[in-house]
């Protein structure tokens, strides 16, 4: 009897061994199964839908108006942050803020656009939207002509979300020449049609300057593919409104 105790005492200690190995293991799986479910599927399911939830999203306008009241830029960029997160993330992305449009600006850039002379904070017109013109105004410059450049005008919204934060709601164009309005008959900047490639294209100075947490996607915010601002210009949509979370 002691031998056969001494025997199949390593024996039940082996199999409690494994035993632990075993639970432990399941335990693993079960942990890496809830994490990557809650940070793959739960959490970024959350977060669109909080981001679709803004209420400042609730009824939006899709378009910006020119001084006169006619259809201006689409509306296809939108960031959620504090002004100076907004500020940082553009300044951080190598965007200068547009100086505010007077007659000595106006002078300066028709005079850099015939010279062919760098205006890298060159004043962009003015478009309203929830009866105001643009609280923000930022240009990325491209080649020495001030009359080919990216830029981008932004409205703050009224509405906060439930962390206190506003929904900054903007049209990002690429403005290809200066010519004349097809409309008005006044001299403009005429922008390329294709939209989306500029609303792209921010995205992307934000995310490679980690100016941004994460960015979502409300579809089928522009009712229509296509349209035509106030100079008269096409331009093209996907129809898709980018909505970026911005760092503090």
């Amino acid at each position: 009897m002691p031998q056969v105790n001494a025997q199949a005492a390593p024996s039940e200690r082996w199999k409690h061994k494994w035993g632990v190995i075993h639970r432990s293991r399941v335990s693993l799986i079960n942990f890496l199964l809830v994490y990557f479910l809650i940070a793959y599927v739960v959490l970024p399911l959350a977060w669109r839908g909080y981001a679709h939830c803004h209420p400042a999203l609730d009824h939006s306008p899709t378009y910006t108006r020119t001084g006169n009241g006619h259809p201006g830029d689409p509306l296809n960029i939108a960031a959620v942050g504090s002004e100076a997160d907004l500020v940082q993330a553009l300044l951080k992305s190598d965007w200068n803020a547009a100086d505010p449009l007077s007659l000595k600006s106006s002078i300066k850039i028709a005079g850099a656009s015939v010279l062919r002379r760098p205006y890298v904070d060159a004043p962009v017109s003015s478009l309203f939207l929830f009866g105001r013109k643009q609280d923000l105004a930022f240009e990325q410059p491209v080649g020495n002509n001030p009359s080919r450049r990216h830029h981008v005008r932004f409205w703050k919204s009224t509405k906060l979300d439930r962390a206190g934060r506003p929904l900054w709601i903007g049209a990002v164009t690429y403005d290809k020449r200066i010519g004349l309005s097809r409309t008005t008959g006044q001299i403009t900047h005429h922008i390329d049609s294709n939209v989306d490639e500029e609303r792209d294209k921010l995205l992307r100075d934000w995310e490679n300057s980690g100016s941004v947490e994460q960015v979502f996607w409300r579809d089928q915010f522009q009712p229509h593919p296509t349209g035509h601002n106030g100079g008269g210009d096409l331009w093209k949509t996907d129809q898709r409104l980018a909505i970026a979370m911005l760092r503090r």
